[in-house]
């Protein structure tokens, strides 16, 4: 499966300019986003879109796999194009998804040639959709937005749009994404700078509106309406994002099965309740249920304080991705994750990938059933990173990854 057999390392010509969707596949990808919406009963509210008139730039929330049904619902009966990561080009090939209007890009890499296939096209009468998290969320709650989404904004020079999601994650969520939860969607469409404003706004005023726009929080969204997820195995795969012990500290030894998610280290035990919530199996009270965001930042706030700990070297598999063909298995190789950079090593080659590049790092719980994982790309190549090793948590790599990134002299 999406195996490159030539084992050809051409990369992907990301200056080619995208292709309005093929006027042929346009019933596939209206028809496929209704049926595989309907379960979700997904309602988009459009009220506040009167008298906007494409192309627009829309700026989306990137909560899980609805996300990219959502689009094509809410653009109908109009065409749009959408910046996607390289994986879906070797997924789905290079005819279909340049069909459904994809505009390639490398997560987390800098790169023009985005920008300028962006503004083509806009140029082309084509709205634009951009997912600016980059990832599916862990833990329900907005990603790294990049600080320069408002100048990218201001400089297209169309209406700036965004897309709010609400169920996507709790349908799905990034942790166990195999397996559907039927939860109901909600999506509002909103212009947020109409063409005049944005020739006056100030960019860091139109990143402020964004950052506000994209803001959510899915476990307060389900406890405030109500939503309850009574699925037996509702916190099968939670361990993967919930990695660190709230109780003794240990990392990497949870392990999750049914409703429970448990510490092999010590033994304790929490229920995910069926609104949402961590409750303690050992509690005194057992009205204490704990915010899973909030036991998410409280890794992220441990993972910085052990920054300390870098170095850190890896035995990895790498698996590369240069073009639509697929993936090349590189073989095993030595990851070193120290206070300035990643170095990583494979046969006789070495990459670096500074912190001060690179805002994030694009994590993977168990890729293609291939196990935890990371990705560092270079503008010609994506390398996909595999440890066995129970130091190698992917969430406690991007916490440490964004921290050095924020704090680069």
């Amino acid at each position: 499966m999406l195996v490159n057999k030539k084992a050809d390392m051409t990369p992907y010509d990301m200056k080619r300019h995208p292709a309005k969707q093929y006027p042929i596949l346009l019933p596939v990808i209206w028809g496929a986003s209704w049926i595989m919406t309907r379960q979700f009963r997904l309602k988009i509210d459009k009220s506040q879109m009167k008298g906007i008139k494409p192309p627009y730039l829309v700026i989306a929330t990137h909560q899980g796999f609805t996300d990219y049904y959502i689009g094509p619902l809410a653009m109908f009966p109009r065409r749009a194009m959408y910046v996607s990561d390289m994986e879906g080009f070797a997924a789905f090939g290079n005819w279909v998804y340049r069909g459904i209007g994809c505009i390639p890009k490398r997560r987390y890499v800098s790169d023009i040639s985005v920008v300028k296939n962006v503004q083509y096209g806009l140029s082309k009468g084509q709205s634009v959709w951009i997912y600016p998290e980059s990832r599916h969320s862990n833990a329900g709650t907005t990603a790294y937005i990049p600080k320069n989404m408002g100048r990218l904004a201001k400089m297209m020079k169309v209406p700036v749009v965004t897309l709010h999601a609400n169920g996507s994650y709790l349908a799905n969520p990034f942790w166990d994404e195999e397996h559907t939860r039927k939860v109901p969607v909600v999506a509002q469409m909103k212009c947020i700078c109409d063409a005049s404003e944005l020739e006056k706004i100030d960019a860091s005023e139109l990143q402020s509106r964004i950052e506000k726009e994209l803001q959510y929080d899915e476990y307060a969204y389900q406890q405030e309406n109500g939503i309850l997820i009574t699925d037996e195995k509702r916190a099968e795969g939670i361990h993967l994002a919930l990695y660190k012990c709230r109780k003794c500290g240990a990392e990497g030894d949870m392990t999750s099965s049914g409703s429970t998610l448990k510490c092999n280290s010590c033994g304790a035990s929490w229920t995910l309740t069926e609104d949402g919530r961590m409750a303690a199996a050992d509690a005194a009270d057992t009205s204490e249920k704990i915010h899973i965001p909030d036991w998410y930042e409280w890794e992220r706030t441990e993972a910085i304080t052990s920054i300390d700990t870098l170095p850190l070297e890896f035995d990895v598999r790498v698996e590369a991705l240069p073009n639509e063909f697929g993936f090349i298995d590189m073989g095993k190789g030595r990851l070193e994750f120290n206070k300035e950079e990643f170095i990583l090593t494979f046969g006789d080659q070495e990459f670096r990938f500074p912190h001060r590049n690179r805002e994030s790092v694009q994590t993977e719980y168990n890729y293609r059933g291939k196990g935890r994982c990371i990705v560092l790309s270079t503008r010609d190549c994506c390398y996909y990173v595999y440890s066995d090793d129970v130091r190698f948590q992917p969430t406690w790599i991007q916490f440490a990854g964004e921290y050095l990134f924020g704090n680069q002299g």
